[in-house]
Parts: structure tokens; sequence; C-alpha cells
């Protein structure tokens, strides 16, 4: 379903989805077809958002594109 579908069936509010085709330019991920879970409270998106694992994201429809910003591997430094 195209993120302009979803933003129609859930105005203004949260939703649960899972990412299907996505392109990635520079350092962002720009999402633009997904499978929708079901819409999300205000209350429970942060935690919803949080115990996301892998392609599911949580996002709210009234952003007119779903862009994530991608981190490339970061290097941790340790010294003994």
């Amino acid at each position: 379903m195209k993120w302009r579908e979803v933003q129609q069936i859930f105005p203004n509010q949260f939703v649960k989805f899972e990412v299907l085709h996505s392109e990635e330019t520079d350092n962002q991920e720009i999402i633009d077809d997904v499978a929708v879970i079901g819409p999300i409270s205000d209350e429970e998106a942060t935690r919803e958002l949080l115990n996301s694992r892998d392609k599911t994201l949580v996002y709210h429809t009234s952003k007119d594109q779903i862009v994530v910003k991608v981190r490339k591997n970061i290097g941790l430094r340790r010294s003994l």
C-alpha cells in the first residue's frame, strides 16, 4: 500500500507497518510501499516504536513521506 493511501485511511494518527519497498539515497531511506499492521494510539506510539524489529516501524500520517536516517557502522573505541 502506498503512503498516500495510508494517510487517507488513517488521517492524523500513528500507524504501525512493515516496510515492503524503499530506496536508499546517501544517508536516508525513503519508504514508499508498506503493509499496514494497524493504527497506534499516541500513548503507545513510543513503546511500539522501541519494540519494533527488522522492517517494522511506527510513523505519523501527518508526514508527507517516510524518511528514515541511515547510520553506517560506527566504530566503537575501547581502551584497555
